[in-house]
């Protein structure tokens, strides 16, 4: 455990031909040190000033994440490769999130500039979110909707000032017991977001967090959680990137999302993690009664992502939906996919999955449906969809759909495909390259899917797909 003083030395910068792959050198003022354990997290705590019961709430799921095995018994055994003695739970420059980019401090902004956050903030978001490994640099909102009373703020910082409305929703949709890295997450989580919108206003344009891991041999672990009250609606959308290290960085979030009666969420994800990246993240949704939730998830990137979005639909007509596009290269998994419970009569679910396999790449769908016998007029539909680019790369299917009585429906289609010789032969023949007859085939593959995303991310979107096809052909 130690304390790291803050020293003024030149920045180190390292970047390479992809946009986000850069790091610099940061001075960090709180370092928790290297492995876990009851000191970690009393260390965190006194940073953090957390209350005693967030205290005791972080060492109950220590001691969880400790009695409970890795799921390698259906999970990837890559998971056995993470060394969790050598990670760092706890590094930050400052614990304060500041309101304005001038006073951020002069690395972490230059990181943010680099990404173009500032400039995204100016053009179309209500708010922005940014965080710098363990802590938010960043956090500001429009102030016409502070008036209206929305709230968007850092976990911490939402934990602090409105506990009445934090503490009654904090881990009800997720508990620590959920799975072994939901319980790493409650131990340690530092981060995130806290947004609640109040009764009946409708936040036009989206809200925006933006998680960078800048420091190598590092967890972040931040938690967010979304409260969408009566006839409200709000958007969210999360970018995720890290630089490329030699040694496994690991990323643990946990989502939560309540969506009360009436209200709608929608939360969007695009992630493009380096490839030493271990993303092991659970996020789940509660929508009550005529409540809709919809969850667009974008993975490229990472050394294995395991990420199984769901919305548990517990009122009368709530609705839920996952559409995911996951891109998986040679020595990445891309184990995803979508949970649907239903929980209450004339609810509905949709889950569109489409996955893209190059070279040794290796995509998997895991999802779950279900609809118990007393329920009626319940309706989900799955789909989904595989591609292969290359003969080595690979695609796994694990639907398990349980619907019980004979009031119910749903219907479930898959697909595996292949880009044929004939096919980019038939392009080339009219005067594309090879490279862009496959990128061609590629976005015309997940276009639907594309298009549900705003503007700006549909075109950030594309041009990471086209960055991870190169090489592709041949």
């Amino acid at each position: 455990m130690q304390s790291v003083k803050e020293t003024h030395k030149e920045d180190v910068i390292n970047i390479n031909s992809l946009v986000e792959d850069f790091f610099y050198d940061v001075n960090y003022t709180y370092d928790a040190g290297v492995g876990l354990n009851e000191k970690t997290i009393d260390y965190i705590c006194d940073i953090k000033n957390d209350p005693d019961w967030i205290r005791a709430f972080r060492k109950r799921a220590l001691q969880i994440f400790l009695q409970k095995p890795l799921p390698v018994h259906w999970a990837s055994k890559e998971l056995e490769k993470i060394d969790f003695d050598k990670i760092r739970y706890y590094l930050a420059y400052d614990k304060k999130a500041q309101r304005s980019w001038d006073e951020v401090p002069a690395e972490i902004k230059k990181t943010f500039e680099r990404l173009g956050i500032p400039e995204q903030e100016r053009k179309f978001l209500a708010g922005v979110e940014a965080q710098f490994d363990s802590e938010s640099a960043y956090s500001n909102i429009k102030e016409s909707l502070s008036k209206q009373g929305v709230i968007f703020v850092g976990s911490t910082e939402g934990l602090h000032k409105y506990p009445e409305i934090f503490r009654k929703w904090f881990a009800k949709v997720i508990p620590p017991a959920d799975n072994k890295f939901a319980a790493l997450n409650s131990a340690v989580f530092s981060g995130g977001s806290f947004i609640y919108v109040p009764p009946g206003v409708k936040v036009q344009q989206p809200l925006q967090a933006y998680f960078r891991i800048n420091a190598e041999s590092f967890g972040q672990f931040e938690r967010t959680l979304i409260i969408a009250d009566e006839g409200s609606e709000v958007t969210y959308m999360e970018g995720c990137t890290a630089p490329r290290f030699e040694t496994s960085t690991l990323h643990s979030a946990v989502v939560e999302l309540v969506a009360l009666p009436g209200a709608k969420i929608q939360y969007i994800t695009v992630q493009n993690w380096s490839s030493n990246v271990f993303n092991l993240v659970t996020k789940r949704a509660i929508a009550m009664e005529e409540a809709e939730v919809r969850w667009l998830d974008c993975n490229i990137g990472s050394r294995l992502t395991m990420k199984y979005p769901g919305v548990i639909l517990k009122g009368r007509k709530a609705r839920g939906e996952v559409l995911s596009i996951a891109l998986a290269n040679t020595g990445q998994h891309q184990d995803t996919g979508a949970k649907m419970y239903h929980a209450a009569d004339e609810t509905s679910s949709n889950i569109i999955s489409k996955s893209i396999s190059i070279g040794s790449g290796r995509a998997s769908y895991r999802g779950l449906v279900s609809i118990p016998d007393h329920l009626r007029n319940c309706k989900n539909n799955t789909e989904c969809d595989a591609l292969l680019i290359n003969s080595t790369s690979r695609t796994d299917t694990y639907p398990a759909i349980t619907v019980m009585g004979n009031r119910n429906a749903t219907q479930h289609e898959a697909s595996v495909s292949k880009i044929s010789a004939e096919q980019l032969f038939y392009m080339q023949q009219r005067g594309l390259p090879e490279d862009e007859a496959m990128s061609l085939s590629v976005n015309g593959f997940i276009n639907d899917l594309v298009r549900e995303f705003p503007m700006e991310y549909s075109v950030e979107l594309k041009r990471l797909i086209d960055l991870e096809m190169e090489g592709s052909v041949g």
